[in-house]
């Protein structure tokens, strides 16, 4: 896998000179504005990471901002300001892709090209990026967590927002996989919000481990929902006693991983994610076509699906206390 990654990493790398070097030559270096959900959490420290490779890799003036909350106002204020700054392109992960719709209308009425990321159904977007099919990878937490419950019992789900769209799939392609073929095991309560914030997520799984006292399972959204619901299976001793899998990194709920709080994690490269869109951005600006099977040059984006203008890769992973090692980030 390493050996792989690194072979596919060199090719990355090579594209991306190459697209330096046809971007400075032709005096089209452009401005590129990353706009995340939240500012400061390590899911998107990560992926600004990815955006700064792009950018030296390339000569663009790519960078990233993001909200000091996850508040879908406050990022609608972030892309108005952009906009006014005259930034050629943006890429946005929307807390809430219904709120930032008229926004992002504006930006693509002045002229500014538009790619989202998780925001399957965004209508004003150029193209839409996704790691993979979303139901597909709610589905696989859940066969992990099913696995790990024995296929029966008690289970909740968490959401870092009611309206974030990903966060929705994820989960609902979760239950109705459960609903499919686990019977055996129940829902209980509604969609946790936690706001992106471990310490809502950990206030939510007390209020959950209180109202339910004999649950087995908890499924995670949001990068620090399992990190939350870590330290409250622990301070319980619970650790033998539930089943927790959710989508995060290893550097935020590594340490539950090792104490066995958290069973395992399922993610995607946000720095990949990060390049990827910079990268689809300056496609577009050139007139290149986006076509079905492309290689984008990137790991798990070889060979894309296309969907009217969402763009699916198969880059997810499974990372438990085992492996978790290999993903130092």
């Amino acid at each position: 896998m390493k050996t792989k990654f690194t072979l596919l990493a060199s090719v990355a790398m090579a594209s991306s000179a190459l697209f330096a070097t046809q971007a400075v030559a032709d005096g089209h270096s452009k401005d590129i504005a990353t706009v995340v959900k939240i500012a400061g959490i390590q899911w998107f420290n990560r992926m600004e990471e990815g955006v700064k490779k792009f950018a030296e890799e390339t000569g663009m003036n790519a960078f990233q901002v993001g909200p000091a909350q996850a508040d879908p106002q406050q990022q609608v204020a972030l892309i108005e300001d952009m906009i006014a700054q005259g930034v050629d392109a943006l890429a946005v992960v929307p807390m809430s892709p219904e709120a930032l719709e008229p926004v992002l209308g504006r930006a693509m009425e002045a002229g500014i090209t538009v790619i989202t990321h998780e925001a399957a159904a965004q209508q004003n977007t150029t193209y839409d990026l996704e790691a993979f099919v979303n139901e597909d990878f709610g589905a696989n937490l859940m066969e992990q967590l099913a696995t790990c419950m024995g296929g029966e019992g008690e289970y909740a789900v968490f959401v870092g927002s009611l309206t974030s769209q990903t966060h929705n799939q994820w989960v609902d392609g979760a239950i109705a996989y459960q609903e499919a073929n686990y019977p055996n095991m129940t829902l209980v309560g509604d969609k946790n919000e936690t706001f992106d914030d471990a310490e809502q997520a950990y206030t939510k799984t007390q209020e959950v481990l209180r109202a339910f006292p004999n649950i087995k399972g908890m499924q995670g959204s949001a990068s620090t929902d399992v990190a939350g619901i870590g330290r409250a299976i622990e301070e319980r001793g619970m650790e033998d006693a539930t089943c927790v899998f959710g989508t995060s990194l290893p550097s935020i709920a590594g340490q539950y991983l090792e104490t066995g709080a958290v069973d395992g994690i399922g993610f995607w490269d946000p720095a990949v994610a990060g390049e990827a869109m910079n990268k689809l951005a300056v496609m577009v600006m050139n007139g290149e076509e986006v076509t079905d099977g492309m290689d984008l040059g990137l790991p798990g984006y070889e060979s894309v699906s296309l969907d009217g203008k969402v763009i699916y890769g198969q880059a997810w992973v499974n990372v438990d206390a085992e492996n978790m090692s290999e993903y130092p980030f």
